[in-house]
């Protein structure tokens, strides 16, 4: 699985660098700062490890909505088409406690899951009326390569050994390749561009058996705002 990652990000590495190569007009290093929110109960992946988790664990899935930031350089194909290059970053903890169980002494068994994402995402975007327009409205898709890091910290019952209550942390980690979907629209002037962007990415990962499940669903959707900086012809 990691071998099919690298070859795809080469591929579309050498795919944008290519393309890039015949820009037309400014260049831009667009920087985003946004609110990212994972998929719901009911659109994720069938096995999914939260889902699982809400069966006996008390959290809400929203709880893992928060801030993103990122940053990608975008250039532009012609009039009409832009490629992009770009990584956001954003990590979230939620505590949670066991729905139906407490300590011997009637304290909260509690424990900290946490999920990190760093999306790559290698993306084309057409732009309707062009890119000389101070008004641009876009659209466009990709590949993403998502690195995840995925954790679960605190105490636990042992079913299987009286109940018995321990501390441990349980931690999965790696990266997979999914489409990324986005559209968004942009103000631009000479020096600098602003505007808003809606994007959406879908993946799922494996977990080992140390989980209540073996899936973890990547996908959801990011709301940015954008600032951009422009600069060659």
């Amino acid at each position: 699985m990691r071998n099919r990652c690298s070859v795809c990000a080469v591929l579309a590495v050498a795919v944008l660098f290519g393309a890039a190569r015949d820009a037309r007009a400014q260049q831009t290093l667009n920087f985003s700062l946004g609110y990212f929110t994972p998929l719901g109960e009911d659109a994720r992946i069938e096995g999914d490890v939260l889902n699982t988790n809400r069966t006996f664990l008390v959290f809400d899935i929203k709880e893992f909505n928060g801030a993103s930031v990122g940053a990608e350089w975008l250039f532009p194909i012609g009039d009409y088409l832009e490629g992009g290059a770009g990584v956001s970053f954003s990590r979230r903890t939620v505590p949670t406690v066991y729905r139906e169980f407490v300590d011997i002494d009637g304290t909260e068994i509690d424990s900290d899951l946490r999920l990190r994402l760093l999306p790559v995402a290698l993306t084309f975007r057409v732009l309707p009326l062009g890119q000389r327009n101070a008004v641009q409205p876009y659209f466009g898709a990709g590949l993403g390569i998502i690195n995840w890091r995925y954790s679960e910290t605190g105490e636990f019952i042992d079913f299987g050994n009286r109940r018995e209550i321990f501390r441990d942390q349980f931690v999965a980690s790696g990266s997979r390749t999914g489409p990324v979907v986005l559209g968004g629209i942009r103000f631009g002037g000479e020096s600098v561009s602003a505007g808003g962007e809606i994007r959406y990415q879908k993946a799922d990962a494996d977990l080992d058996d140390q989980f209540a499940s073996r899936k973890l669903d990547l996908g959801g959707w990011t709301y940015n705002v954008t600032v951009g900086v422009r600069f060659g012809r």
